[in-house]
């Protein structure tokens, strides 16, 4: 089932998650704050000074993609592992919020965005006064690198394929394609966790990264087996993290894209390079309305009437066990 919204929305209260950092190991907590205004996405780093502490969710802030995306603002202040919490609100169709971290990494949580997705699912959300817009692909746009490759095609729905292949059996080459509006990806999307491999831990942890991660929150895999004594979510939970990460890293235009990414092998990296290719290309979209979109195509919209009231309420607190 498609839900199509055509006002942006925020979410009704606050809520706040506290967890592990995957790669710092750090506790963190991120609060999230409802924004009436069509501000977009953005982060606000509490540990430094005011003036140096906005983050903006988009594109042109990616600075590295090792393992994870990291937003980085024009005075060096970072904020890293963006992703996962990205693609809930994406899946979430939520527009607009600030994100309060006290640190320079969004807490793990699972390894998943199960834990956001359930809880921004039950808080619910509220729509603002401004209309939804969109980017529309007009062409392919295409970034490669060596048999590796991520593009956007012209499509009327917001989809996403991605297709992996790994030498380990137990993933092996798996391919999974979704539409991002489907409400149906609270279920089967968000709690699709993140995976590493034993033999590169050690590596990994050398180069500062990964010091965080734990059974908990991700999946480890041992030559051809899964080490998590639960095991698998899905059959083919490999591919639907891809899918998830690829969802998180498309927000970062800062409004839904109708069009489909396919990416075959691909990741964050390759990601960034396409977003900064299409929007550079200014003949392969256009900015529009979905209100007008979905007229144009003749979709049936479901219309959000009025605006809720902002009663305040306390803010709920979710920690990862």
């Amino acid at each position: 089932m498609n839900d199509y919204h055509t006002l942006q929305h925020t979410l009704k209260k606050a809520v706040s998650f506290v967890g592990l950092g995957l790669h710092s190991g750090i506790k963190s907590r991120i609060t999230l704050k409802p924004c009436d205004d069509a501000t977009g996405i953005f982060f606000r780093r509490k540990d430094v000074v005011e003036s140096h502490s906005l983050i903006a969710a988009r594109w042109y802030k990616v600075t590295d993609t090792t393992l994870s995306t990291v937003l980085t603002n024009r005075y060096g202040v970072s904020v890293s592992t963006v992703e996962h919490l990205l693609a809930a609100l994406r899946i979430c169709q939520i527009d607009n919020l600030e994100v309060e971290v006290d640190g320079p990494e969004i807490p793990i949580m699972d390894g998943s965005a199960k834990p956001f997705v359930d809880t921004l699912s039950e808080i619910g959300t509220r729509s603002i006064k401004a209309n939804r817009k969109a980017i529309w692909i007009n062409k392919t746009v295409e970034v490669r690198d060596g048999e590796r490759y991520a593009l956007l095609l012209p499509d009327m729905h917001p989809r996403v394929t991605v297709s992996i292949d790994f030498k380990e059996k137990i993933i092996g080459a798996q391919t999974l394609s979704v539409n991002i509006d489907d409400t149906s990806l609270k279920q089967s999307i968000a709690p699709a966790r993140t995976f590493g491999f034993l033999d590169q831990i050690e590596e990994l942890h050398n180069k500062g990264l990964a010091l965080g991660g734990s059974l908990k929150n991700a999946i480890l895999v041992d030559d051809d087996h899964v080490v998590n004594p639960e095991g698998l979510r899905f059959d083919n939970e490999f591919v639907r993290h891809k899918v998830l990460d690829a969802i998180g890293d498309l927000s970062l235009v800062g409004v839904p894209i109708l069009g489909h990414y396919h990416a075959f092998k691909g990741g964050h990296l390759l990601n960034k390079l396409l977003l900064n290719k299409l929007i550079m290309d200014k003949s392969a979209w256009t900015y529009i309305s979905l209100d007008d979109f979905y007229q144009l195509h003749g979709i049936e919209i479901k219309h959000v009437s009025g605006q809720e009231a902002n009663i305040e309420q306390p803010t709920q607190i979710v920690s990862a066990s």
